[in-house]
């Protein structure tokens, strides 16, 4: 574990040490504008049926989501777009891409991805962290997805695809903790358990999506769309999705 997250650092690292970890830190923060807090994605509608009801049920719902919905399909993806645009291959990267829209099984999970997509690359657009040849292809994707937008705006920071994997993943974990906190509800110290110990998965989670294969990659998760699509008509709510 030691010598992975060394990697990491020196891979995150490519420019000046400092502030390639710093940019990598801003771009996985709660704090960055694209509305992550507003989505629970059907976490909400598990509290309210009573199935995700205190920390362990919590723990059990987001676990299961990270290591069979998250790691064999949203973070192979976020790997692929990060390499394909690493490389430049816009091509790859537009397949990707298209395929992960496809792949959303409600309405509300597409538009909560498309959404947050958006709103980041109108972000790093603002940043002007985005160079020329990225800005002239934007016009080719008109719907983008967060994980293509996360690998522009990590590509345009300069930082490396295996800690960005590391980032994005992170990112979706600290949203559905903070999800759990307010709609179980959850204390603080009892999110914070749950950061410490599904965090723990993270690397694990990484490298079978960096081992997973093209014809592997999947979005296979009949337990997600169902509470995505209950949760667009349940009766009351504090989330979108």
């Amino acid at each position: 574990m030691k010598d992975m997250m060394q990697d990491l650092v020196q891979d995150t690292l490519a420019i000046d040490p400092g502030i390639a970890l710093v940019r990598l830190l801003q771009l996985a923060s709660p704090a960055l504008p694209i509305g992550a807090y507003s989505y629970s994605q059907g976490l909400e509608w598990a509290a309210d049926a009573g199935t995700v009801r205190d920390a362990a049920t919590a723990a059990t719902w987001i676990g299961d989501l990270l290591d069979l919905v998250v790691a064999p399909g949203e973070a192979a993806v976020a790997w692929r777009l990060l390499n394909a645009s690493e490389r430049r291959d816009w091509r790859e990267f537009a397949r990707w891409n298209t395929w992960f829209c496809a792949s959303r099984e409600t309405a509300e999970l597409r538009a909560e991805t498309e959404q947050m997509g958006a709103a980041l690359i109108k972000l790093a657009t603002a940043l002007e962290i985005l160079d020329e040849e990225t800005t002239e292809h934007l016009a080719q994707w008109p719907a983008l997805s967060l994980p293509a937008a996360f690998a522009l705006s990590a590509r345009g920071y300069g930082i490396g695809s295996d800690a960005a994997l590391i980032a994005y993943v992170w990112s979706w974990l600290e949203a559905q903790v903070a999800a759990a906190i307010k709609c179980v509800p959850l204390g603080q110290v009892a999110g914070q358990r749950l950061l410490k110990t599904l965090g723990e998965r993270i690397p694990g989670v990484a490298v079978g999506a960096r081992a997973t294969l093209d014809d592997d990659v999947t979005s296979f998760a009949p337990g997600l769309a169902l509470a995505s699509a209950r949760h667009e008509c349940q009766y009351t709510r504090l989330f979108r999705s």
